[in-house]
């Protein structure tokens, strides 16, 4: 593929790699073809891949940003080294294994425009192109006893048919989260306590807190390739008890361990 990355950089797409060699040429391409126009760059932390990653990156697309680290570093602290070297004012978290579907570029303006109001979103559909719900409600205590609990409620959210092509939401997904540099900045990025899941949750709390929001644009889409196992199951979990122990007053902390307690105790009495 042959890719031309602008100098004069306005937007810096982050994209935090580990052993995912196979999803770089879909991923680059639908960027190629959904920011033609736009200046960018593309960074990519890898957080010390067994696969050919780096290899591709340095024969295949000279042109990308490559970090390599030494270390897995995990989601957050991958994306804070990025943004260091971002030059862009405007900053795209990008999962690898994702696909821009909607040509974002007649749109650009819509989710520029709405940037100073905090972090922007769109549409997540799996591999089959089918809604995915990728927007949620902040944890409190008693939420916790189950993980569904902390979806968007709204009907809208549960079905993927949406009235509105804009919404208000508590946090979006880090697979795709479109922010301006200067308030990534303020918030200094993603918390390091957090290695894996849970980040994107904690990074939207703390955008809410200088005043912030999280905006779901519903008629732009991308796919992700997203999957499930018991040991994702596992760090959400740990990744909702660092929440808790950070956002919650001391009593609050109390019920959502116990909730979070009587979850897994829920799951492994249940074979889930």
């Amino acid at each position: 593929m042959d890719m031309v990355i602008k100098k004069n950089v306005e937007l810096s797409v982050i994209i935090v790699n580990y052993n995912g060699v196979s999803f770089f040429e879909n991923c680059f391409e639908s960027l190629k073809e959904n920011l033609s126009g736009i200046p960018f760059e593309i960074i990519v932390i890898d957080n010390n891949s067994k696969d050919e990653s780096c290899t591709m990156l340095k024969e295949c697309y000279p042109e990308v940003k490559l970090i390599e680290s030494k270390e897995n570093l995990g989601f957050g602290k991958g994306n804070n080294l990025g943004v260091k070297y971002a030059k862009g004012k405007t900053i795209l978290l990008l999962n690898n294994d994702t696909i821009l579907q909607s040509h974002l570029l007649p749109a650009i303006q819509t989710l520029y425009s709405k940037l100073e109001n905090g972090i922007v979103s769109i549409n997540m559909l799996n591999a089959n192109k089918e809604y995915v719900p990728a927007v949620g409600r902040f944890p409190s205590p008693f939420r916790l006893f189950k993980i569904s609990f902390l979806m968007d409620s709204r009907v809208e959210f549960k079905t993927g048919k949406f009235r509105s092509n804009h919404y208000d939401v508590d946090w979006v997904t880090g697979a795709f989260m479109l922010i301006r540099k200067a308030d990534y900045e303020a918030i200094n990025g993603f918390d390091l306590d957090y290695f894996m899941y849970v980040e994107d949750v904690d990074l939207c709390k703390k955008m809410k807190d200088i005043g912030k929001k999280c905006i779901f644009i519903s008629n732009l889409n991308y796919i992700h390739f997203v999957g499930f196992n018991k040991s994702r199951e596992n760090l959400l979990l740990k990744g909702y008890e660092i929440y808790a122990f950070k956002h919650f007053s001391r009593v609050g902390h109390k019920i959502a361990k116990l909730m979070l307690a009587l979850n897994k105790f829920v799951k492994r009495n249940s074979g889930e």
